[in-house]
C-alpha cells in the first residue's frame, strides 16, 4: 500500500468535506435572510392593505355562467 498516495486521498476527502461544509453554511446564510425579507415583506403588505382581508374572498368560483 502506498503512503503517500492513501496521504494524498485522506487530504482531498477532507478538503472535499471542508467544502461543502462552507457551502452548506452560505446557503443556510442565505436562505435565512431571504426569509427575514420575506416575512418583512409580508408584513409590510399587510400594514398596506390595512391587516383585513375581506371575509369569504376567494372562497367559492362560480363556474356555471
Amino acid at each position: 500500500m502506498d503512503i503517500a498516495a492513501l496521504s494524498t486521498a485522506m487530504s482531498m476527502q477532507q478538503l472535499h468535506l471542508n467544502v461543502s461544509y462552507a457551502m452548506m453554511s452560505k446557503v443556510m446564510d442565505t436562505m435565512e435572510m431571504s426569509t427575514e425579507a420575506m416575512a418583512e415583506m409580508m408584513d409590510a403588505a399587510a400594514q398596506i392593505s390595512g391587516g383585513a382581508a375581506i371575509p369569504g374572498l376567494g372562497e367559492n368560483i362560480d363556474i356555471l355562467v
